[in-house]
């Protein structure tokens, strides 16, 4: 009989391309996930690994096990969901992937009560881009991600995934204290055009609507200094360095020093939005987690 546990491991070296990014993902060593995929060679009597030079990639037999494993492995996730519903039991482990500003901006700050109402219940935070959280989710790597989606720059939710919407998100433009426009009530893109910014690299979901914000003026932004955290970003405003967009959810203090001012044509909004498998929609954690993040939304936390 397949180990499914063992198929499990096999499921998150085909994600993450490695034994070791598949260990380090399912908290596993690279030693127990390797001993794993063989137990399951020496179960199905084929290889399901081949080596390609210093790393290994799944053989057309571990890819096959995968596709067609994915069904059972969901309705077996499908029914613990709904055994622990008609328990009513809120218990176990339940892994969250998140962006920055909603791990300090809204889950966290959520997550004690919950933890406290629940002992029983579990939690493992992971710190992705939303592109790797709805591949976690989807591939059965995380149970619950919040991402965020800017404009009309799109993020692919697959079909098996549930999403909901938890909140909205608008980001202002952060100058320094004396800047000419520090004292503007708003700004738009065609105000911004000369401006040095401070920018999340390049790929990132952030900078992809920063460059969008500036559809119909001929120019793209002019990126003096990159960074991934926004923190940061304040800093640099600070000192001087440049302006920046900077989103609202999970903001520091702006202190002394800086001002934001609001962007419109257009205004800067992000939904923010949970995924879940559809399997694990009866999960009594994912929907307490869930319900606990759309009250937390709903009152701008």
């Amino acid at each position: 009989m397949i180990d499914l546990p063992a198929l499990v491991s096999l499921r998150a070296v085909a994600t993450h391309g490695s034994v070791v990014g598949a260990a380090e993902a399912l908290g596993f060593t690279p030693s127990a996930v390797s001993q794993q995929v063989k137990r399951l060679e020496r179960q199905t009597g084929v290889p399901l690994l081949e080596r390609v030079g210093r790393g290994v990639v799944l053989s057309q037999h571990g890819r096959h096990l995968v596709e067609a494993g994915a069904g059972l492995l969901a309705g077996l996730e499908e029914l613990e969901a709904g055994l622990h519903r008609q328990a009513g039991t809120v218990a176990g482990h339940l892994r969250i992937a998140t962006f920055s500003t909603a791990l300090r901006g809204l889950i966290a700050p959520v997550l004690r009560g919950i933890l406290d109402e629940h002992p029983d219940l579990r939690v493992s935070l992971s710190e992705r881009e939303p592109w790797e959280t709805v591949a976690l989710v989807a591939s059965g790597q995380s149970d619950l991600g919040v991402v965020h989606r800017w404009g009309d720059v799109p993020i692919e939710v697959p079909e098996h995934l549930v999403a909901t919407v938890v909140t909205h998100d608008v980001a202002d433009v952060v100058v320094p204290v004396g800047h000419p426009l520090a004292e503007r009530e708003a700004v738009s893109p065609a105000d911004l055009v000369d401006e040095g910014w401070i920018a999340t690299p390049e790929g990132t979901i952030c900078r992809q609507w920063l460059n969008r914000m500036y559809d119909g003026t001929g120019r793209l932004p002019r990126i003096a200094h990159r960074s991934m955290e926004f923190d940061s970003h304040l800093a640099m405003v600070r000192a001087g360095l440049g302006i920046a967009l900077v989103p609202r959810l999970g903001r520091a203090p702006l202190g002394d020093g800086i001002v934001a001012v609001p962007a419109h044509s257009p205004v800067p909004t992000r939904e923010v939005i949970a995924v879940h498998r559809r399997s694990m929609s009866d999960s009594p954690p994912v929907g307490a987690v869930l319900a606990a993040l759309v009250t937390a939304g709903a009152s701008g936390a």
